[in-house]
């Protein structure tokens, strides 16, 4: 019986090869359904990872201040941030927050409109001008690469401090010290280079790479109206962290009327958005994969009864010299499986293409894991088993005398 079994599977296998062009048709819905499934659930692990490594770099206990509430159940109006944007902040949050919250570190960060321009007649518009304070590098655990950062003592001075991608776009080079650039008419002096920020995939926020930061009162020297729309806060320690969240959202509320049109999140609270943001994404690759599948099953039953229909002859003689039913039967349902099962292994082969490509094209990091690996496998062998049946019912019950008369 194991020797037959495998001269079935070398026979499905020789023909499935000699209708190369044929087959590749008949797997192509079990490619794209294994590959969808294992690069959605790859890529959104590679997600959570890289989510949580920049959390633990810059600190579980570090609070963002944002203007707008963040859905917490389903429903949410942002696909990627999950901010219902329903409010602003304003100087005077920040004022309120640092009150509430005495002994953490506050930093505001404040948008500031207008482009960069350097040399000549160059702009840079693929980044955001940031107005903040000299705590910034401290409450991200962010070093300087090059230069120094700003202190309380340049406050209202006109120097910079600038992301490495900034740096190469504007000047071409990682350490352009001393360049000078304008922002809305006024010079400013690069003082630093930040070291390279962690990214974090599928979220809307400033990519500080591409970032230009200067001091919170040359900030409002430019935009007398500029506002945060941001604060950071991290308290002194990480124990006081529910303390903190407790009076700087009390203090909020209270400042803006008893309306809580911001949010006090926590670290792990980004984390818990891009979990709802990828199971939406994977439950609509599920069901696309679902359809591809499905598709690709039917394909291999439709090729399997034009294969059945072809060699209904070599049916007939083959009962008439004594095969049983089961041995027709077995010899179908090993070419339904083969082609289900190769097609299996090259949707696998195609997801670590997917992920390699976007490995090495952007910011995202897939991980393929061993245990989707093995269930995309399992699920092409059911897909197999499920469409070959029919046609293999077909062939093993054909009378042999009316399988003869076939031409």
């Amino acid at each position: 019986m194991r020797s037959f079994s495998r001269g079935n599977l070398r026979a499905a296998w020789k023909i499935m090869r000699r209708n190369r062009g044929r087959s590749f048709l008949t797997m192509l819905g079990v490619i794209i359904g294994v590959a969808s499934v294992i690069s959605v659930v790859s890529i959104g692990q590679g997600v959570k990872q890289q989510v949580t490594q920049q959390i633990n770099h810059v600190g579980t206990d570090l609070l963002t201040v944002r203007a707008g509430q963040v859905a917490t159940q389903q429903g949410s109006l942002s696909l990627l941030s999950g901010l219902r944007v329903s409010g602003t902040l304003s100087n005077k949050d920040t004022a309120t927050v640092r009150q509430a919250a005495s002994h953490a570190v506050v930093v505001p960060l404040s948008l500031i409109d207008g482009t960069a321009g350097y040399d000549e007649h160059g702009q840079y518009t693929q980044g955001q001008v940031v107005a903040t304070t000299q705590d910034l590098p401290s409450i991200l655990n962010q070093g300087i690469a090059y230069g120094t950062f700003f202190t309380s003592d340049d406050n209202t001075s006109n120097v910079a401090v600038l992301g490495q991608t900034a740096a190469l776009k504007m000047f071409g080079t990682v350490v352009p010290l001393g360049q000078t650039f304008t922002i809305r008419g006024q010079p400013f002096t690069v003082s630093g280079i930040f070291n390279t920020f962690g990214s974090v995939p599928l979220a809307n926020d400033i990519d500080f790479n591409k970032a230009i930061f200067i001091p919170a009162g040359a900030g409002h020297q430019l935009k007398e109206t500029a506002a945060p729309y941001e604060i950071l806060v991290k308290p002194d320690r990480a124990a006081n962290l529910d303390t903190t969240v407790s009076r700087v959202t009390s203090s909020l509320a209270h400042s803006h009327g008893d309306t809580q049109d911001f949010s006090v999140l926590r670290a792990s609270d980004q984390l818990a958005t891009t979990d709802r943001t990828l199971s939406l994404l994977t439950q609509l690759i599920g069901g696309v994969a679902a359809i591809s599948l499905l598709v690709g099953g039917i394909g291999i039953m439709n090729i399997t009864l034009v294969s059945v229909t072809e060699r209904m002859h070599e049916i007939g003689i083959r009962k008439a010299v004594g095969a049983t039913n089961r041995q027709i039967l077995n010899e179908f349902m090993s070419e339904a499986i083969v082609l289900s099962v190769t097609g299996g292994i090259l949707g696998i082969i195609a997801a670590g293409i997917v992920d390699l490509v976007l490995r090495i094209l952007t910011s995202l990091q897939p991980v393929i894991q061993w245990q989707i690996v093995l269930i995309a496998a399992g699920v092409s062998i059911v897909v197999g088993i499920i469409f070959g049946t029919a046609p293999a019912l077909k062939a093993a019950r054909k009378d042999p005398i009316s399988a003869l008369r076939n031409e």
